[in-house]
């Protein structure tokens, strides 16, 4: 497939700490069979935290969702059943030590853009978390 080339995939998954280690898994093989090996380490640790809180933070189903366009950047995403605003994020320094709160911290520490929007996906109302990675385009745009 040409570098180019978009393409997306979406993984669903049961509310189920299990489900960290399945979507970190996939995303590993979705991004090496792309020929994106050197953004796997990144990747993983972003999707981990992003599908950890909507396992963790919600009752119902979530989904991770992984997409490269043309520009390069390659958004991932987690919907989750909550339609509420994530908490706020704060950052690493902040979260010091505390035993949670630093997942979207994290995220923000090392993306070079991220967000959130209300989104209905399967039939159901919910959220999707995002952050991108490999950013080359001039303005942000919508992952979704």
């Amino acid at each position: 497939m040409p570098e180019s080339e978009s393409w997306d995939y979406t993984l669903c998954i049961p509310n189920d700490p299990r489900a960290v280690t399945v979507s970190r898994r996939t995303l590993r093989l979705i991004l090496t069979l792309h020929g994106l090996i050197g953004l796997v380490d990144t990747a993983e640790l972003r999707a981990a935290e992003l599908v950890s809180n909507a396992v963790r933070h919600t009752k119902g189903p979530a989904a991770l969702r992984v997409r490269r366009i043309p520009e390069g950047v390659v958004w991932i995403g987690a919907w989750d059943t909550d339609p509420q605003s994530p908490p706020v994020a704060q950052s690493l320094a902040e979260a010091g030590e505390l035993e949670g709160g630093r997942g979207l911290g994290l995220v923000m520490a090392c993306a070079d853009h991220w967000g959130w929007q209300p989104s209905a996906r399967f039939g159901e109302r919910g959220k999707f978390v995002w952050c991108e990675l490999g950013f080359r385009a001039t303005a942000a745009l919508s992952p979704v």
